[in-house]
Parts: C-alpha cells; sequence; structure tokens
C-alpha cells in the first residue's frame, strides 16, 4: 500500500490522462464497433454471415471431414498468438525484475521521458497486463474452435436435414454462432496487440501514447469497417442474393410469305 500512495503522489498528471485515455479509448471503441456493426457491417459481422452460410451448407454434404479440419485450422492463428504472447510476457517480467537497467537504457533513448524507477515498474506492469488479456483471449479461442469441431463431427446424416429446413437453419445458427465467437475472441486479442504499441509510446512520454492511441483506433477503424476486404465480402453477399436472370423467352418462327396463286 505504501508503494501504491507513493506512485500515486509522484505520477504526473499527464501520465494519468495518459492511462485514461489509453484504457478509456480501447473500452469505448470495443463498445463502439459493437454498436457500430448493428448499423453499418464491420469485417468481422460479414464474416461471421459466412460461417453461417458455411453451417448451413454443411449440413447437407454427405463428407464433413473437410469441415472438420477447417475448423480445426481455424485454431492455428490463436494458437501461435498464445505462444508468442508467452514469451513477450516473460521477457516483460525478467524486464520488471531488472528495472533499474531497463529504466538507465530507456534515459538514454532521444525524446523519451525521464521517470523514476517506479513509473518505469509502472508502465512494465501496464503493458505485461495488456499482453495477459491477449493471452486469456486468445486461448479461449482456441477452445470455441474445438467445440466447433465438436458440433461438426457430432453432425447427424444429410438425410435429416434434406427436409428439415427448421433443425438445418438452427444447426446452422448454433455453429455458425460457436466459430464466430472463437473469431470474435481472436479479434480481441489482436486488438489488445494494437493497444500494445499506444502502451509502449507510453515510454517515450505521455503525450506519444495518447498520440499513439488516437492512431490506433482510426487503424482499427479503417480496417473494421471500410477496408477493400470488407467491400468485397459485402459484393459478395450482394451478389449471392440477387435473383437470377431469367432467361429470355425464345422468340417464335417467322412465318413463311403466302405462296402466289398459279
Amino acid at each position: 500500500m505504501a508503494t501504491l500512495a507513493q506512485l500515486v503522489r509522484i505520477l504526473p498528471w499527464a501520465d494519468w490522462l495518459a492511462l485514461v485515455v489509453l484504457f478509456g479509448g480501447w473500452t469505448a471503441y470495443a463498445r463502439f464497433a459493437r454498436q457500430r456493426s448493428t448499423v453499418r457491417p464491420s469485417v468481422l459481422d460479414a464474416t461471421n454471415r459466412e460461417r453461417r452460410r458455411w453451417m448451413r451448407e454443411a449440413t447437407v454434404r454427405d463428407n464433413r471431414v473437410l469441415d472438420g479440419i477447417v475448423v480445426q485450422n481455424l485454431s492455428s492463428p490463436p494458437s501461435f498468438f498464445a505462444s508468442t504472447t508467452i514469451l513477450i510476457i516473460g521477457a516483460l517480467l525478467a524486464t520488471l525484475f531488472a528495472s533499474d537497467k531497463a529504466s538507465e537504457f530507456v534515459r538514454e533513448v532521444p525524446f523519451a521521458a525521464r521517470t523514476s524507477v517506479l513509473v518505469f515498474d509502472l508502465k512494465l506492469v501496464v503493458l505485461t497486463a495488456i499482453f495477459v488479456f491477449a493471452f486469456f483471449r486468445f486461448t479461449w479461442s482456441v477452445r470455441q474452435y474445438s467445440f466447433g469441431v465438436i458440433l461438426v463431427a457430432a453432425l447427424p446424416p444429410r438425410d435429416q436435414f434434406v427436409h428439415d429446413d427448421a433443425a438445418r437453419e438452427a444447426f446452422a445458427e448454433r455453429a455458425g454462432r460457436i466459430v464466430g465467437m472463437a473469431a470474435e475472441s481472436l479479434n480481441d486479442g489482436i486488438r489488445a496487440y494494437y493497444m500494445s504499441f499506444a502502451a509502449a509510446a507510453w515510454f517515450i512520454s505521455p503525450w506519444a501514447c495518447m498520440l499513439a492511441t488516437t492512431g490506433v483506433i482510426w487503424v482499427l477503424y479503417r480496417r473494421e469497417f471500410h477496408s477493400d476486404v470488407l467491400r468485397l465480402l459485402l459484393d459478395g453477399e450482394r451478389s449471392a442474393a440477387a435473383p437470377a436472370p431469367q432467361p429470355a423467352a425464345a422468340s417464335p418462327p417467322p412465318s413463311s410469305p403466302p405462296s402466289a396463286p398459279t
């Protein structure tokens, strides 16, 4: 408690403002993106619709092995990120136990703010906490993808879905939602990686942290709501929803002119 009280006393107001902007902007953007997707489609929202369509098509396939393999392979990126995050957390903890030497090294960086060792430790703790959050989101994504594999493996035979559209839609909604939740967890972890760059800018100065937070949120917004990938996904949905052109009616054969009387 004495260390916390000392930290509250010596931390400049600009650093407090940087903390508020970092975590406030992160939380506010996450809520904004979730609500905005109900009005304007995002990349995650568009791909979730494709996942539901994928699961709907899986119900009428005789061989679902490929679907299970695809779902399992989708867990590879969060597994990779989780393993990488463990290494990053270990490196940050090692730096935290040797913060005296690390703080001296940062002081030699041009334009870096000169802070006490206690404030430097706080910055390391904040950065470590961000990666810990990302680790939990990545590992939860891996587990959710494994749940999706179980659902695909437990699919009843194709004949039970051919004449039962209600059961087909119910399964597609349930399985697509689970796979979509796994993708959302992966998206949260990647977003934490983006915000870690803003937190790393805090070692330079609190103003650099606030500027980097604004820039990261802008990049996230552009990629989620105005990217070329989203445009292509929406174009594909419009093409799939457009009615097929009707074939032109065959014109009747021309009538032969009446023969002249002989």
